[in-house]
């Protein structure tokens, strides 16, 4: 109520609450706290529970017995939206169970399969500022849900008459039932267990000294824990980022792929002399690397990161003659091209996906299923990544843990992660790759954002930065488009996503967000030096720039 009265007589502001039921997008639904159909409310949360329900209802009494598991991280009302959307489920009679405290996403999906259940659901805006909170739903198999059963969840929450009528049974009831099952200290072991396969026998300098920060999220406890069972004896967490707080009150972003989250954590590196930072996002699927260079702390960026652990686990199997010959690695195609190169020099092959870790663990599920090829690794920029397919999201706690032991092998012989980097862009050349995100808040910026894609689709242009292009890939479409005005079928999915690609390689990319109200270019290019690969990088970016304006 008093957000209403705040916000009497302001009809955008109104509008922008009510204009649209929120929508279930990449991976499920996120949104602002607050009042209004388009935001995350109690009642927002039991539409979406709601067609989560019928849709598990709709696949019979074997589906609502195995149940759907519910974790969340340590947003404001995360917990309170897991405990609803518990009680909308037990009101169809089909069994929750829900983590005591705070975990990770990837957690999530590993106790899905774990348990064996029918689905799951992770409370969480990942990494979006602390207004923001989301609801993301994930399969039998452990993975977020494909366009399918999204959709079909779509259309049950469509056909909702009256969203204040929705039934909801209390939770002391649900647990009489048997209904309601608590988790936690069983699934913890359980999934550090898993992550202790990971482990290396190689000898490496386990007194390392490392910094951790969860940034005030669910990351905690598994990177802690997985760090001190891999051996790390210099472990110094940032403490004032322990404490879980959906504030996030150190940091106005807790996304690790910006400088700023590192503050904290690069003051106590330099206090006490640590190599390695790690920071987590706030449900610990993101990882994010700092490395010290003998003057400064350097961030890694999502695909550098990308890079140096996919040469390391390609080269730690090859050594061991472990290596299979129809390895398949898999990234998505907003990603470098860097990575494609080293898989290409131990003999794998890449596959691309569309922008979506749900898509990466579709391949894998496809890899399983027909035996065609043996899963490696897979990646997309944004600092997500998955190497042990015990878990089928990307997994920031892997990825810590595998990073460390990275770091550390490379430190006994005398070597930063900066110095095998600066090997790898000697081997396969400079690749550099930028990301612009524009901001379109509101039902006005949603159209600007869809009219800057419609004019890119009818004036296609033919040169950018003075380079020509080759091939414009409309993913909405199905459709390649040759520089001779020929087509091609593509066979991914469709999105509304455009993908150029110039005559030296260059790309550049155009994606509107799937859980945020933004529009992102992305952008690649390879030279023969730094020098020249950034120079290159800069000019096709104000090209862009001047594109879209």
């Amino acid at each position: 109520m008093e957000e209403l009265t705040a916000i009497a007589g302001e009809e955008q502001a109104i509008e922008d609450r009510f204009y649209q039921d929120l929508s279930f997008g990449t991976g499920g639904m996120r949104g602002i706290l607050g009042v209004g159909t388009n935001r995350m409310n109690l009642y927002t949360i039991r539409r979406v529970a709601e067609g989560l329900a019928r849709y598990v209802e709709a696949n019979g009494e074997s589906a609502k017995a195995r149940g759907v598991v519910l974790a969340y991280d340590t947003r404001h009302f995360s917990y309170e939206f897991a405990c609803e959307t518990a009680r909308v489920l037990g009101a169809h009679g089909i069994r929750a169970y829900v983590y005591k405290e705070a975990r990770p996403t990837p957690q999530l999906s590993f106790t899905v399969r774990e348990l064996n259940a029918y689905a799951g659901v992770v409370i969480t805006a990942s990494h979006n500022p602390k207004q923001y909170n989301g609801f993301k739903v994930y399969g039998e198999d452990g993975a977020q849900l494909v366009p399918a059963g999204a959709n079909a969840i779509i259309q049950h929450m469509q056909d909702i008459e009256d969203i204040f009528s929705i039934d909801v049974t209390e939770l002391e009831t649900l647990e009489a039932q048997g209904l309601l099952t608590w988790l936690l200290e069983g699934l913890d072991a359980a999934y550090l267990q898993q992550l202790l396969t990971l482990k290396d026998t190689r000898k490496v300098a386990l007194d390392m000294k490392l910094v951790y920060t969860p940034l005030h999220g669910a990351g905690l406890v598994p990177v802690r824990e997985g760090l001190r069972a891999f051996g790390f004896t210099d472990v110094a967490i940032v403490e004032e980022q322990a404490v879980q707080d959906g504030s996030f009150p150190t940091v106005t972003y807790p996304n690790p792929e910006e400088a700023a989250a590192f503050t904290l954590a690069m003051a106590k590196g330099q206090q006490v002399g640590a190599e390695l930072l790690l920071a987590t996002d706030p449900d610990a699927d993101r990882l994010g690397v700092a490395v010290w260079n003998g003057v400064r702390y350097e961030l890694l960026t999502g695909n550098q990161l990308g890079a140096l652990l996919l040469h390391y686990l390609l080269e730690t199997k090859q050594q061991k003659g472990i290596l299979p010959d129809n390895g398949v690695i898999v990234k998505t195609i907003v990603t470098a091209e860097l990575g494609a190169k080293i898989a290409e020099s131990f003999g794998v092959v890449t596959e691309n996906t569309l922008t979506g870790f749900k898509y990466i663990a579709e391949k894998i599920a496809h890899y399983e299923a027909t035996g065609e090829q043996t899963y490696l690794f897979g990646c997309e920029e944004s600092y997500g990544y998955l190497i042990e397919t015990f878990v089928r999201d990307k997994d920031a706690v892997q990825v810590a843990l595998k990073v460390a032991e990275m770091a550390a092998f490379y430190a006994l012989q005398g070597h930063t992660l900066l110095d095998q980097l600066e090997h790898l862009y000697e081997t396969f050349g400079y690749y550099q790759e930028t990301l612009i995100s524009q901001v379109f808040e509101g039902k006005d910026g949603q159209a600007a954002m869809q009219a800057i894609l419609q004019r890119l689709r009818d004036q296609l242009p033919t040169e950018i930065a003075d380079l020509a292009v080759q091939r414009v890939e409309d993913y909405l479409a199905g459709q390649a488009t040759l520089a001779d005005g020929q087509t091609e079928s593509l066979t991914l999915p469709k999105e509304n996503v455009l993908k150029f690609v110039l005559e030296d390689g260059t790309w550049i990319a155009v994606r509107p967000s799937g859980t945020e109200p933004k529009c992102k270019f992305y952008i690649g290019v390879v030279d023969e030096t730094m020098e020249a690969a950034q120079q290159k990088l800069e000019a096709v970016k104000r090209a862009v720039l001047e594109i879209v304006k």
